[in-house]
């Protein structure tokens, strides 16, 4: 591998845990036979950039380049590559790359990659060059075609961007339990995948609840798609909803209490987990076997799914509520998602990093 062909990019990463992101200028590999060159255009915050950068999910290695939701311009195709040309928008979620041979991954599951699980978009061991990964809030990337998204015209492209991962987290369970009309959906916060997966349940013909503890995300959820709400502080509400869903979705990212919720389902009813506490739950066996009810979790889909939630959310017009934001107000977004104080998900415009860092 020659030295010189490989592709330089700038960024930000976090060189501990502790202090915040900064500017970072670093090498990727060069662009393979069956690779993209892609600028990026925007990247979503997610929280688990946060939970990662802040060690919060275990100790890591630093420095890490965050960012998995990513919408980019091919720039340049490798000589074998097939679905892809120059100037085509394109998408990155939190995988880049997998064995590609196990049982999972011939599946169409390469996020539960058997061989070590999958190469993720940032801090996983790069194979081609050596080192981690890096991330989206960078000016470009290198990936293999296999692992790129087709953005289908017409979307808007930071509204999308979110989609990568959050779309994908809350398309994928509401499809594998078959979620439809003539079943009651309850939706667990109203954060950066709670308003989405109210958009998807709704489109998909359920009849929507959101359970919040925000008072002020009240309208929010009615626009968005809810036919209802659900105060959680609200003792009498709750007791009144016991037994009512179908299935709930738990989008929630920091602690709960659980059991309460479980106590809301119907009979043979599902409560699927796909937020991610830094804090185990504590689970109640009682809240579960007294009503056969299902206890799940689901993470992303995998690249062929992914494409599928991408061109369903064309059609029907689904996209992030977003605030587009510079590179440089990176850790005050932070903060503000920490505090819940975003409507609803934080996207980076990537050509921040031509201004003066």
């Amino acid at each position: 591998m020659n030295s010189s062909d490989m592709i330089l990019s700038k960024g930000y990463a976090a060189y501990d845990s502790k202090s915040g992101l900064k500017p970072f200028d670093f090498k990727r590999r060069p662009v393979g036979t069956k690779d993209l060159l892609v600028k990026i255009l925007y990247c979503g915050i997610c929280h688990s950039d946060i939970h990662t950068v802040r060690s919060e999910w275990g100790d890591r290695e630093f420095p890490i380049v965050p960012g998995h939701e990513i919408i980019g311009k091919v720039e340049r195709v490798g000589g074998d590559v097939t679905r892809f040309k120059a100037g085509d928008i394109v998408g990155i979620g939190c995988m880049v790359d997998s064995c590609r041979k196990c049982e999972s991954c011939k599946a169409g599951a390469e996020y539960a990659c058997e061989m070590g699980g999958p190469i993720w978009t940032y801090g996983s061991e790069e194979k081609h060059i050596g080192g981690k990964t890096y991330g989206g809030y960078s000016s470009n990337i290198v990936v293999d075609e296999a692992f790129t998204l087709k953005i289908p015209s017409g979307l808007d492209l930071a509204a999308t961007a979110p989609l990568l991962c959050a779309g994908t987290t809350t398309y994928t369970p509401l499809k594998y339990w078959k979620v439809g009309p003539g079943q009651k959906i309850g939706i667990i916060g109203l954060g950066g995948l709670g308003h989405i997966a109210v958009k998807l349940a709704h489109s998909f013909g359920a009849d929507v609840t959101v359970l919040t503890t925000s008072r002020d995300k009240l309208n929010d959820a009615l626009k968005f798609g809810a036919s209802s709400t659900l105060l959680i502080t609200d003792r009498k509400a709750m007791k009144d909803h016991v037994g009512k869903f179908d299935l709930i979705l738990d989008t929630a990212s920091s602690k709960h209490e659980i059991n309460s919720f479980l106590n809301l389902l119907k009979r043979d009813g599902k409560l699927v987990l796909v937020g991610l506490p830094s804090e185990p739950l504590s689970i109640n066996a009682f809240s579960i076997v007294s009503g056969h009810h299902v206890l799940a979790g689901s993470g992303l889909g995998g690249i062929k799914e992914t494409q599928e939630m991408l061109d369903y959310c064309a059609k029907k017009k689904i996209g992030s509520e977003v605030e587009v934001i510079p590179i440089q107000k990176v850790n005050e977004a932070y903060e503000r998602v920490v505090k819940g104080d975003v409507r609803y998900r934080f996207v980076i415009d990537m050509n921040s990093l031509n201004k003066e860092r």
